[in-house]
């Protein structure tokens, strides 16, 4: 089972193996956690995405971190919530999904996952934390050790704490 810590933090500081950044489809940069990363990786992010072609919505690429002291960035664009009937639960579990595929398939043992789709894109923060806890919780892991639920505030952090408390 994979061991989680929720900490309160800026996701492009931590050491770990990967960083989840919560993109758009574009994955050329964006305000919030995505532009957060673009700039501290450094100009050569950008050069990285051009040519991956951008990603769809519950899916996830993989680059170099750069100038992050994470090895890799998973770039995966979560769905805009309208009002959780157009396929967005589904959607955000396949992004945790997607990003755990990927950091097993690059022999990640430890993965930083910012709260996705949480911030312009409108999820609502407790369902949005329970698919992310239960994903993690129920994810078959080889390589991945643990996973860092990376807060943007202590309101975020303490629903985290909650939830996974109650998840037992």
């Amino acid at each position: 089972m994979i061991e989680i810590e929720i900490i309160q933090g800026d996701i492009t500081k931590l050491n770990v193996d990967a960083i989840v950044n919560a993109a758009n489809c574009s994955l050329l940069g964006g305000g919030g956690v995505d532009g957060a990363i673009h700039r501290a990786a450094g100009p050569e992010l950008l050069k990285a995405c051009i040519p991956l072609n951008g990603c769809e919505t519950g899916k996830a690429k993989i680059t170099p971190g750069f100038r992050l002291p994470a090895k890799f960035v998973i770039h995966t664009p979560g769905p805009i919530y309208r009002d959780g009937l157009h396929g967005e639960p589904a959607l955000l579990e396949s992004c945790y999904k997607n990003c755990l595929d990927l950091a097993e398939a690059n022999g990640c043992e430890t993965v930083a996952f910012p709260a996705i789709s949480t911030g312009v894109y409108g999820y609502p923060w407790e369902a949005a934390t329970e698919i992310a806890v239960k994903m993690v919780q129920n994810y078959p892991a080889q390589k991945v050790k643990k996973v860092i639920f990376c807060c943007f505030s202590t309101q975020m952090e303490e629903i985290y704490t909650r939830i996974i408390a109650t998840s037992h």
